[in-house]
């Protein structure tokens, strides 16, 4: 199959084009969110909020089925409750913040399992959980530029105080506990807002995989934090692409086929990268035997 045939589908099909739409206002978005998870070493975390927006997308269908808003809003809800009251047990208990995160989410996990699992059918289950990206409609890719345009627009205004909360938290309390306190929630927030838009592209179970994987690939390559934010967005449309691409001419389901693409680069750049493991293996030092 020659290089055009198999890029043909991108322009031969209009699901095809809203997909790539999609998954490009995800990257421009998600990827450096990602990015600050990261360097925050809040990548677990984000894989625990992915799952605590289930029972909120879950009531939202129990009420008004597949529909965008209601979905959307009870995630958004959801992951805020979630990372909000999960912040208060570790403040005001003697358990620590991840302990209290892992028990909202399990609990959350479960209770929008049951709930779609009892009132619906196993084909909704599994486009909650898995996603739909080639079935975006003009409704949700309207949702995702939203999002996108909100995500830049807050990362642009919270940059500088993004970056020294992950270079010195302390500091930046010590200097001022407000902008300290708006990072850290503004963050938050938005960190649930991508993984909604991540939730309706590809599902609650792989939402988180668009943040973390192209950041982690990024960070063997580049070290300065301007430069992951660009190559993070661009690894994560690579990806994308090869992954609908993959998905449409083996007939693999889409997300999954993304995913694996991004755990591919991933691990690519884990050996080969400028910072990867070939790399330093072939600069460390040769210690002599006597």
């Amino acid at each position: 199959m020659s290089a055009l045939a198999w890029f043909a589908p991108l322009w031969e099909f209009s699901f095809m084009q809203r997909a790539l739409l999609g998954c490009l206002l995800l990257s421009l978005s998600a990827a450096p969110v990602g990015v600050f998870l990261m360097l925050r070493r809040m990548s677990l975390t984000g894989d625990a909020m992915a799952h605590a927006i289930l029972p909120g997308a879950a009531l939202g269908f129990l009420i008004s089925g597949l529909s965008l808003g209601a979905m959307t809003l009870g995630g958004i809800v959801a992951g805020l409750v979630v990372a909000v009251g999960s912040g208060l047990v570790a403040r005001s208990t003697i358990l620590r913040e991840d302990t209290a995160l892992a028990a909202f989410y399990l609990l959350s996990l479960a209770l929008g399992v049951l709930i779609i699992s009892t009132y619906g059918s196993q084909v909704d289950l599994l486009h909650v959980l898995f996603g739909s990206v080639l079935a975006l409609d003009n409704a949700a890719l309207g949702l995702l530029l939203g999002i996108a345009l909100l995500s830049l627009l807050a990362l642009a205004l919270l940059y500088r105080a993004l970056v020294l909360e992950c270079l010195d938290p302390d500091f930046l309390r010590a200097h001022s506990r407000r902008w300290s306190a708006l990072a850290h929630y503004g963050f938050l927030v938005l960190v649930v807002f991508n993984l909604v838009a991540g939730f309706h592209a590809l599902g609650t179970l792989m939402a988180v995989a668009i943040m973390v994987l192209p950041a982690a690939a990024a960070r063997f390559w580049v070290r300065r934090i301007q430069s992951l934010l660009g190559l993070a967005p661009l690894l994560a449309l690579v990806c994308c692409v090869a992954g609908l691409l993959l998905s449409y001419h083996a007939d693999w389901p889409t997300s999954p086929a993304i995913v694996l693409a991004l755990g591919a680069v991933y691990a690519f750049s884990m050996v080969f990268g400028r910072f990867g493991l070939w790399r330093q293996r072939a600069i460390s030092p040769v210690h002599l035997k006597g």
